[in-house]
């Protein structure tokens, strides 16, 4: 298994390998490098592809062991992997979390972001109204583990209604690791308003959100995407909060007709 000790972390990665342009795919909260499959699947005859676990998820994360962190420090460990795999530029594909960390790449490092896909994310800290039923789900299943009550309320948030996929990514979270669950929330939690700063961002931006997003509603995100100046916006009808994995032929046709509008890689 591929890991890069880069950034004082040990990060899990796979990597399509060879010369041609980067794709950098970042996981939303409580998924893994594995809910991109079928943008690597589609893209990785035309783009190096990338795809990566983050701080506590996946098999980057310890149990029992997991360190406060904030979405900068997730920004660096990115850009970090990118040195360690001599990549100079990429676009950046962020879904939820991944856009948090996306974002905050591109305001710091700039220079290493070639274009951004933004999917189902926001640059607004997280709606208050919300956080009291979010520490009560992490407080629960902190004490008693993931039961089928909170498991089918998580896929409901994150995948939608009746997608035929969700039974593997239910038993994957049943795996997740208190300690790791808490700190991920409380980094979630404690993130910065960052929606003053868009207008910095200057690499061009592509920003698609499920149409029934329950996590992250249309006005944010399309807040985010007026604010940067140089987006386009796509809707995904039918789609819930992770539309790259339930709508996979819809996100990547916006995707190649995206891509294929960057200036070649200079």
């Amino acid at each position: 298994m591929p890991f890069a000790a880069v950034n004082g972390q040990r990060l899990f990665y796979e990597d399509t390998g060879g010369s041609a342009p980067v794709l950098v795919f970042s996981h939303g909260l409580l998924m893994d490098h594995r809910m991109f499959a079928p943008q690597v699947a589609a893209f990785r005859h035309g783009w190096r592809c990338i795809s990566w676990d983050e701080r506590g998820h996946g098999a980057t994360a310890t149990p029992g062991q997991c360190a406060p962190f904030s979405y900068y420090d997730s920004a660096n460990d990115l850009v970090a992997l990118l040195d360690h795999l001599g990549v100079e530029r990429a676009v950046l594909v962020g879904m939820s979390q991944g856009g948090y960390l996306s974002l905050r790449a591109a305001l710091t490092h700039p220079q290493r972001v070639r274009a951004l896909v933004l999917i189902d994310t926001q640059a607004l800290k997280e709606d208050p109204a919300k956080m009291p039923a979010h520490q009560a789900v992490v407080a629960r299943w902190s004490q008693q583990g993931l039961d089928a009550d909170m498991a089918a309320g998580l896929e409901r948030t994150i995948l939608g209604d009746g997608w035929e996929g969700a039974a593997a990514w239910k038993r994957i979270w049943q795996g997740v690791d208190a300690v790791n669950l808490q700190q991920c929330f409380a980094t979630l939690d404690a993130r910065d308003d960052i929606s003053a700063r868009m207008g910095e961002i200057r690499a061009p931006a592509l920003v698609i959100h499920g149409a029934q997003d329950r996590a992250i509603t249309l006005e944010r995100a399309r807040a985010m995407a007026d604010a940067l100046p140089r987006a386009r916006w796509v809707e995904i009808e039918g789609a819930g909060h992770a539309p790259n994995l339930t709508h996979p032929e819809l996100v990547n046709a916006a995707m190649q007709a995206f891509l294929g509008t960057l200036a070649p890689q200079g």
